[in-house]
Formats: structure tokens, sequence, C-alpha cells
């Protein structure tokens, strides 16, 4: 599974490390993911996603059905 979170969609940025003679050279910026078993009170079992910080903060904000929804609907997962 790639660095992907299910609920956002947050992926790896490429960018470039600028040291101090302004030389680039490429890099990446990853997300904060973490997997994480959500319990999944309409169908009483848990549910586990790989999702970002910013992930966590959105279910716990508009729930986890919705988010869910809202995820399966952008693309992010194809089922829960």
């Amino acid at each position: 599974m790639s660095r992907i979170c299910q609920i956002t969609g947050k992926k790896v940025m490429i960018g470039n490390n600028v040291s101090h003679s302004k030389r680039r050279t490429k890099r990446e910026f990853c997300p904060n993911l973490r997997v994480k078993r959500f319990w999944f009170e309409e169908e009483k079992r848990f549910v586990t996603l790989k999702v970002s910080a910013a992930g966590i903060r959105t279910i716990n904000k508009i729930g986890l059905k919705k988010a869910l929804e809202e995820a399966v609907s952008n693309g992010y997962i194809k089922e829960y």
C-alpha cells in the first residue's frame, strides 16, 4: 500500500532541500500517516485505515460514517 491517506487523499510531495549556498537537491515531503483502527458503531466492527493526522481530526469532527462515505465518493478508498 502506498503512502496515501485514505480519508484526505494526502500523499507524498516532491520538493527541494536548499543549502546555505542555495544548492538544490530533491527530497520528499511525506504525510504523517498512521495505521489506526476505528470502531464503526453502525456495523459493530472495527475498520482499519491508513490515515494522516489531519484525517484523524476529520473523523473526530464529522464522524467515521460520513468520512468514509466522502472518501469513497472522492475515490480514496473503494469500500470499507
